[in-house]
């Protein structure tokens, strides 16, 4: 089967649904043209990021798969910002280690200039080292956002997490286009982007191809993918998952890289339990991983982690900023 991607820019609907069903021969060839597009512009290194719960619950929104949701009785801690020790420790683990980048993540939508003027000063002595830090941060205004640029924020999130068709079925209290209209905004202030979405809520497959096509079209630089991880206090917990194999799984990364060759594809939660022992095929196609937790679910130490990238013959060190 001929795979088309980004390259010559010939990939269709049909062909991205006819790729989510391939078995057998077809879908090693997709596996290994998947592998071609990533060596090429990714070569043989993992990324992996750090990633630190800076503001946990207490959330407004009602978004069904998450613990920190107004709407979730998952039994999490909750602050209003973490203590700086952690905060700053996680930032010298980065450094120490030379992971490609620190990420953090905030609760919440929308946030006052005052929060965002406290955020900007940790930030500040954060890229002491010139570290690589990606926040995500929810609704900002322009001025807020010109606030962490001038910080030295390197890159914002704020995931599609699906289709604009099911997305009412999974968030209510703000709309798909409202994240839509944030991204193009952050984009053209200059920030990176790091945008994607999670596999299992109950969407279809055309869901998910139409997620993938949206986030073609605002081309972000990390294009993570999560797959559902059903925490027990929120809307999902009795999510059935049965469809999450590791060969469908593969597949959505594979046409996440064909549709987004140079973007860093990121496997992040669900990493551990969906891909274990399919390490070596995950890293031909995925080039980022988070390691050590996902802002209210554990992970793979750093320690695990690292030799797990060793075995399946891929690198892991990068070269400090």
């Amino acid at each position: 089967m001929f795979f088309p991607t980004a390259e010559n820019t010939s990939l269709t609907k049909n062909d991205a649904l006819e790729i989510l069903d391939l078995q057998g021969d077809a879908l090693n060839n997709l596996i290994e043209e998947a592998y071609r597009l990533r060596t090429k512009y990714k070569g043989n290194r993992v990324n992996i990021q750090l990633l630190t719960n800076v503001r946990s619950g207490n959330c407004t929104q009602n978004c069904a798969y998450c613990a920190q949701s107004r709407d979730s009785e998952a039994p999490i801690e909750k602050y209003r910002y973490v203590e700086d020790k952690k905060l700053y420790g996680d930032n010298d683990l980065v450094d120490e280690f030379h992971l490609s980048r620190h990420c953090i993540g905030l609760s919440g939508i929308r946030f006052a200039d005052s929060d965002i003027e406290s955020l900007a000063e940790r930030i500040r002595k954060m890229k002491k080292n010139d570290t690589q830090i990606c926040c995500s941060i929810g609704f900002l205004t322009e001025h807020q956002a010109k606030m962490l640029k001038e910080a030295g924020l390197n890159r914002i999130n704020h995931n599609l997490n699906s289709s604009r068709r099911f997305y009412p079925s999974i968030c209510t209290t703000h709309t798909y286009q409202e994240r839509i209209d944030n991204l193009r905004m952050l984009k053209h202030i200059g920030f990176e982007i790091c945008s994607g979405g999670i596999i299992g809520m109950g969407e279809t497959k055309e869901d998910v191809v139409d997620m993938l096509f949206e986030l073609k079209e605002i081309n972000p630089e990390s294009v993570p993918i999560n797959f559902l991880l059903p925490v027990k206090g929120t809307r999902l917990a009795e999510r059935d998952i049965s469809t999450l194999t590791p060969e469908y799984c593969i597949k959505v990364l594979c046409l996440a890289r064909l549709m987004l060759p140079k973007s860093d594809i990121r496997c992040a939660a669900g990493r551990e339990v969906y891909f274990k022992g399919h390490e070596k095929t995950l890293f031909k196609i995925a080039d980022s991983i988070f390691a050590s937790g996902y802002l209210t679910e554990g992970g793979q130490s750093l320690e695990a982690t690292f030799r797990t990238i060793e075995e399946a013959g891929f690198t892991w060190q990068v070269e400090s900023a």
